[in-house]
């Protein structure tokens, strides 16, 4: 039995680039026939110029901190879908709310691949504790299974004791569901002294799989790997035997972009996850997650030649209050385009004598004009309408780490 799900994972560079010049255009071009947002947005951009992640990098980013405010003004997709109801199979409701449409396709959501990379194979009896309510996260990893020749107990969230109670009468093979409520499950089997033999694979999402977490249930016999996946998306990415990062799925465009900004980040830096989507009936083109990683170099050990990311690494919504005053990531952005200078920035705010105070630590190569740091403070005082010190440090010094805005004030 083939170690990949099919040969879109082992392709050459050339053959991905080549594959991506002809369906990107045609996403692009469908989006713009078929939803309201990207037929605005987009309206001056000919799609058939839209052939690389070179071009892409040129679009506006729709990030989802946007989604409640689009979707109040246009209901019930904000104008972002293709499909109106009666093509679509389900709609979700994620906290917020924002709502989130699923198609009929078959493994709509693109599970299959992360979890066959996870170990899971057609015959497997599948114990699904995400959510079943309202929320997509069930529906998402019940798709993949059941594209795989899966069997799925729908044991959703909550009432420990009979779902171990469940787990040990029918002896599933596998776990999906996040990583701590499989912890809770485990121990609660032990409680009532539970055998769960059978259990030896787990595809966890939704939290962060630590390695101890992981080493814990490898102590157990169960091999536990992670997807990283959004209700907007599907799956992101996911973790092979290899274990270094995440690989891209196939189905979507993964850019790492400077918070606040659309521009794409130098190599390794941390930034924010945009991912545009191949999906007919949610065609998100450069949709901003809101969440921090960063791409690893080279190809994975495993032999899957996709791009691989760090996996999550926080918050790009770094947005915070000073005085009163909003300050967002954009914000540091345009100070540094003010300055071509700027390698890089960073606002700490920290609150000695309770007094809020704005530091903007700026990366400056050795050449360095006279008066820069009044010219920097000058503009950032008339970008966020506040004052701030300005420390200018060397290339490379700052955390890279990803974050735009540190608050790092004292309150106890």
């Amino acid at each position: 039995m083939s170690q990949f799900f099919d040969a879109l994972e082992t392709r050459s560079a050339d053959e991905r680039e080549s594959a991506l010049a002809e369906r990107l255009p045609q996403q692009i071009a469908h989006a713009k026939a078929n939803t309201a947002y990207f037929a605005m947005s987009l309206k001056n951009i000919d799609a058939a110029s839209i052939t690389s992640t070179a071009a892409l990098a040129a679009l506006p980013v729709v990030r989802k901190s946007d989604l409640i405010e689009l979707q109040k003004r246009q209901r019930p997709f904000g104008g972002l879908a293709a499909s109106p109801w009666g093509r679509l199979g389900r709609v979700f409701s994620s906290p917020g709310p924002i709502y989130e449409p699923e198609g009929r396709g078959a493994d709509y959501w693109r599970t299959a691949r992360a979890l066959y990379a996870a170990g899971f194979r057609a015959g497997d009896l599948v114990h699904n504790s995400f959510s079943y309510h309202m929320t997509p996260g069930a529906w998402i990893l019940e798709a993949g299974a059941q594209a795989l020749g899966c069997t799925v107990f729908p044991a959703g969230v909550g009432q420990t004791e009979q779902q171990v109670a469940a787990m040990a009468d029918l002896q599933p093979n596998g776990y999906v569901g996040t990583p701590s409520f499989l912890r809770i499950l485990l121990e609660k089997a032990d409680e009532l002294v539970l055998k769960l033999p059978s259990l030896t694979k787990a595809l966890v999402s939704g939290e962060a799989f630590l390695p101890p977490v992981r080493d814990a249930l490898l102590a157990r016999g169960i091999a536990g790997y992670q997807a990283y996946a959004t209700a907007e998306l599907g799956v992101i990415a996911y973790e092979t035997e290899a274990r270094q990062g995440l690989v891209i799925d196939e189905g979507v465009i993964v850019e790492i972009v400077r918070p606040g900004t659309g521009d794409p980040v130098a190599a390794g830096e941390v930034g924010e996850v945009v991912v545009t989507t191949f999906n007919p009936d949610y065609p998100l083109i450069r949709f901003g997650t809101g969440d921090l990683s960063a791409f690893l170099p080279g190809i994975s050990p495993c032999g899957r030649t996709n791009m691989r990311i760090r996996g999550w690494m926080g918050r790009a919504d770094q947005t915070t209050k000073i005085k009163g005053m909003f300050v967002h990531p954009e914000q540091v952005a345009a100070v540094i385009k003010r300055h071509p200078e700027i390698a890089r920035a960073r606002l700490v705010v920290t609150n000695p004598d309770s007094i809020d105070l704005m530091t903007l630590s700026c990366e400056i190569g050795p050449n360095r004009a006279e008066g820069l740091e009044t010219k920097i403070a000058d503009s950032v005082r008339d970008v966020t309408k506040l004052r701030a010190e300005v420390r200018l440090v060397a290339v490379g010094s700052l955390p890279n780490d990803g974050k735009v805005i540190e608050d790092s004030r004292k309150y106890d």
